[in-house]
């Protein structure tokens, strides 16, 4: 069990005499927080969204901790913890995450000589129960992309349609997309370079009218927003201030032109991905072709997609299987 005399509370900076000093937190944020953000990205290398995660789930578990009068830190609270986790109705990958985060977070603090005795081993990871994700149908779609306009008073709507045609013709994560630069595009070619996890490179193709939905955007709106902060680096996507377009603010653009044409609120950005996905195997794609476009290491995360159009496998079976 972690006792709590080796597991400063919140505000309290008082560190054991084994531990180097800990800079004092802001106020309300736990004395180990700012230490094991600064472990994850300089030693364990993770990504900005990686570490922005981990942060944001350690002061989840701070807060759990800070409403319930534990003397000593158990693996039953920790279940504890998973089950109030679930209460919360997060998603199951993110119930996972928060999970890993925590055993991380205990491994770093015995490797520090803070813990003798590592009680966050004895968690187990959240076993990810199959989930079909959440897929648009075409006409659908076609509706969605179709909503930002003149007619309807958007001001930036080039831009917001250039943004959702590009999140659905490519599959590109919310991030990905915020992030893209003009050097990235190669229209001419039909193609953009995404930049994924860990800053892992892609191609991936571009279809006709996200062609044209992009150009008409950087004919026309784009120079307009850049002029508004030119020290801005060369973002594909620009604010209304000139600056990067931030993936929340995509995310709100999303569900309001959803919202429009009465499209579930919880839609997101990954709901194009994963309509990206389904439609592409549906229409006969190669899954290693439609995992390379995705940007997924292993295969195993692609075939999710597979149970979702089960037309196609019953079409598959009856074309190749002898007694289909």
């Amino acid at each position: 069990m972690i006792l709590f005399s080796h597991f400063p509370a919140v505000g309290d900076c008082r560190m054991p005499v084994t531990q180097r000093p800990v800079p004092p937190p802001p106020p309300g944020e736990h004395p180990w927080l700012r230490s094991f953000i600064d472990y994850i990205r300089s030693e364990c290398h993770l990504a900005d969204n990686s570490v922005q995660a981990y942060r944001r789930d350690m002061r989840r578990f701070f807060h759990w901790l800070a409403t319930r009068k534990i003397p000593a830190l158990t693996i039953r609270d920790l279940s504890d913890y998973a089950e109030w986790l679930h209460q919360q109705q997060l998603a199951p990958a993110s119930i996972a995450r928060h999970l890993v985060t925590l055993k991380v977070f205990f491994r770093y603090l015995q490797l520090e000589g803070v813990l003798k005795q590592n009680v966050g081993e004895l968690l187990g990871t959240q076993k990810l129960w199959e989930r079909i994700p959440h897929v648009l149908s075409p006409k659908l779609l076609d509706q969605l992309l179709a909503s930002p306009s003149l007619g309807h008073g958007d001001p930036y709507w080039r831009r917001d349609r250039a943004m959702l045609e590009l999140l659905y013709a490519t599959g590109c994560r919310a991030s990905e997309a915020s992030h893209l630069e003009l050097k990235d595009l190669h229209l001419d070619e039909a193609y953009l370079r995404c930049r994924g996890k860990i800053d892992k490179e892609r191609i991936v193709p571009l279809g006709q009218r996200a062609l044209t939905a992009i150009k008409s955007y950087l004919e026309h709106e784009r120079p307009l927003l850049a002029a508004r902060n030119l020290s801005s680096p060369g973002w594909v996507l620009l604010s209304r201030t000139g600056r990067r377009l931030r993936r929340e603010t995509l995310w709100e653009l999303l569900k309001k032109y959803a919202a429009r044409v009465g499209i579930s609120p919880e839609v997101s950005p990954h709901t194009l991905r994963h309509s990206f996905a389904t439609h592409l195997l549906a229409g006969g794609a190669d899954l290693r072709y439609v995992q390379e476009l995705l940007g997924h290491s292993s295969i195993a995360t692609t075939q999710l997609y597979t149970h979702v159009d089960h037309t196609r496998l019953k079409a598959l079976h009856q074309q190749f299987h002898p007694r289909g």
